[in-house]
This record gives structure tokens, C-alpha cells and sequence, in this order.
């Protein structure tokens, strides 16, 4: 299923900011850091198990809990 990587990161940022654009800016810049570039990826990006692993950790880091079903 491809996007569910967009969809990860925009749950991520969206929990994390709320909404707050200095935390939306901050928190892309974390995940930018951690190798995740949040621009490169879109509702048609295929999905790499790898990413979405680094995915869940970073959530993990941020104290987020994701709700997504892994599709290997």
C-alpha cells in the first residue's frame, strides 16, 4: 500500500505539534536529522519497511503512538 509512509509522518507531526508552527518546524528538523527527509515522501511514495522502522522509533523517541498496521 503505498503512502503509508506520509501518512506515518503527518500522524507524527500532527501529535506532536499540535499545530504550532514552531513545533511543526523544529520537529521537521528532528526527523531531518534522524534521516528523514518529510518532503521527499508523498501519497505515492512506495513503502520501504526500513523507513517505516526508523519511523516507529522516532515515534517511539517522541512518545507517540502509532496505530498503523505494518504492510511487508
Amino acid at each position: 500500500m503505498a503512502g503509508q509512509i506520509k501518512h506515518i509522518i503527518d500522524t507524527i507531526m500532527a501529535k506532536r505539534t499540535l499545530g504550532n508552527p514552531m513545533l511543526i518546524s523544529t520537529t521537521r528538523t528532528k526527523l531531518l536529522l534522524k534521516g528523514i527527509n518529510t518532503i521527499k515522501f508523498t501519497d505515492e511514495s512506495p513503502d520501504d519497511p526500513v523507513v517505516i522502522a526508523q519511523l516507529d522509533e522516532i515515534a517511539r523517541e517522541f512518545g507517540i503512538i502509532l496505530n498503523h498496521e505494518k504492510q511487508l
